[in-house]
């Protein structure tokens, strides 16, 4: 009798999105360190995901009809007030995306980021509601992220590099704890570190409840294609 043995691939898909995305993050803040301190300002009212002073007499609903805003909620992602913010992101980038990339795929990965982001930003710009307030950051996708691989893997543990000392441990500690760190520096940042009551919180809830929902729409669609993968 014949049977079917699964066939295992030797080599798991190439990861790109992750390193793709941390590339872009620090080439746009780069990019933005080289301009001067006007400039600098310019660029984000230019790019940030609220603009300037309203247009029209219905002030944003008028504002909302054109295109630029809706792209900015997209350009807002890929810029940061300073190093702590971007170094922050790319951290929990890092953790959680390259895991949920390997899992998810590139472009579902991509496509969370983008999407859940400019969906988060765009939940800041309503509560806020004040078209002199600006959000930038890619705080909102890393939420996104996060909310996703919480909802797929609640009890997941991932790997990371610990400082003991002069030498550096590698842990796997649990998804939530990490997840709690996260939560306990989004609120040192927000009351004590250099962004003092800058953080929106809409955004980062907003973000992690859209990963969720994402990941719960999306679980058929990853568990086929972790068999594919596996050769089942």
């Amino acid at each position: 009798m014949f049977i079917s043995v699964p066939r295992r691939r030797d080599q798991a898909p190439f990861r790109w999105a992750v390193p793709m995305l941390c590339a872009l993050l620090w080439a746009a803040f780069l990019w933005a360190l080289t301009r001067s301190a006007t400039d600098q300002y310019a660029l984000l009212l230019d790019w940030g995901a609220l603009y300037g002073t309203p247009v029209g007499t219905d002030g944003v609903q008028v504002n909302w009809l054109d295109p630029g805003p809706w792209l900015r909620l997209f350009t807002a992602l890929f810029l940061h007030a300073d190093w702590a913010h971007l170094l922050g992101n790319l951290v929990f980038l890092l953790i959680f995306g390259l895991p949920a990339e390997r899992l998810m795929g590139a472009w579902r990965l991509l496509l969370l980021f983008l999407v859940g982001g400019a969906l988060a930003n765009l939940a800041a710009v309503l509560v806020i509601g004040a078209p002199d307030r600006l959000i930038i950051g890619a705080s909102g996708a890393v939420s996104a992220l996060i909310g996703a691989y919480l909802a797929l893997f609640p009890r997941a543990r991932l790997g990371v590099v610990v400082p003991l000392g002069l030498f550096l441990e590698f842990v796997r500690a649990p998804a939530s704890l990490l997840i709690g760190i996260w939560a306990v520096l989004q609120v040192f940042f927000a009351y004590i570190g250099p962004a003092y009551g800058a953080v929106a919180w809409a955004a980062h809830v907003a973000g992690f409840l859209f990963g969720v929902v994402f990941a719960l729409l999306s679980r058929h669609a990853i568990g086929q294609r972790l068999r594919r993968l596996k050769g089942y």
